[in-house]
């Protein structure tokens, strides 16, 4: 599907997903721009994603995934265009302020204390939902992260990679957050930790969270996205369902084969 063919808008806020269910759209971006000092990386750059579904952002390394990522969290300055989260713009608000609207950012580098326990990283980042409720409790996240039960009182610095990428995943949970952004969480890691990382990707997707998983690997995505766009320098190039882009030869020939 190309950049101009949209998910059909229902009603305002209202959008169909990739099984043709209306769903409120939770996330928004629209039409972005963002550069590293004088060198514009990201051009009018747009993803959507509804409640309760999982976009898949595909792209070579250095394509723009994580720039995109880190724009929407607020990290990065974005020049012009929106973000929209379940219908407020958050593009001029500081990083802190969007984790408070909603937003759970999982970076690839794996931000942890490491000189804290496991139990420490998770108990220090627990915070209300946007609606003021605590769906996620320190209960619930061991039930999803069963491998860090046993860690609890484990230095962070003391994990593997694959361990920290959980405790990293924990803490976000632990905030509450209404939209759950992963930036490449099978990046480096062991294929016992990737599919391990899969699997409570599927978990969290059953529990109704919202996912966009930025990821390289378009293998890896199948099975736990809906939707999928692909970005090549900084751009939307194609936007469609998962399995549309699966049996898409040349946007995967093209954007995505190394």
């Amino acid at each position: 599907m190309s950049k101009e063919e949209r998910p059909e808008v229902i009603a305002d806020g209202v959008h169909q997903d990739a099984a043709g269910s209306a769903r409120r759209s939770a996330l928004k971006v629209s039409s972005i721009n963002v550069s590293y000092g004088s060198s514009q990386v990201l051009f009018d750059m747009s993803l959507q994603v509804s409640e309760g579904e999982t976009l898949a952002l595909l792209g070579r390394n250095g394509a723009g995934k994580s720039t995109t990522m880190k724009a929407i969290a607020g990290v990065l300055l974005i020049q012009s265009g929106k973000v929209a989260l379940q219908g407020v713009e958050v593009q001029s608000m500081a990083s802190h302020t969007i984790a408070k609207m909603g937003i759970g950012f999982v970076p690839e580098d794996r931000q942890i204390f490491p000189d804290l326990t496991v139990d420490d990283n998770l108990q220090i980042a627990i915070k209300a939902s946007v609606k003021g409720d605590f769906p996620w409790t320190l209960e619930r996240v061991y039930d999803m992260l069963p491998l860090l039960g046993p860690l609890k009182q484990r230095l962070g610095g003391q994990l593997s990679g694959g361990e920290q990428q959980m405790l990293t995943v924990g803490r976000c949970l632990m905030g509450n957050p209404s939209v759950l952004l992963l930036d490449e969480p099978s990046e480096g890691l062991a294929p016992i930790m990737v599919q391990r990382i899969g699997r409570l990707i599927a978990d969290l997707k059953v529990a109704g969270t919202t996912i966009v998983l930025a990821e390289q690997n378009l293998h890896f995505c199948l099975g736990l996205a809906d939707r999928a766009v692909v970005i090549d320098r900084g751009r939307d190039v194609f936007i469609g369902t998962i399995k549309e882009l699966d049996q898409n030869e040349e946007v995967k020939r093209k954007y995505l084969s190394v």
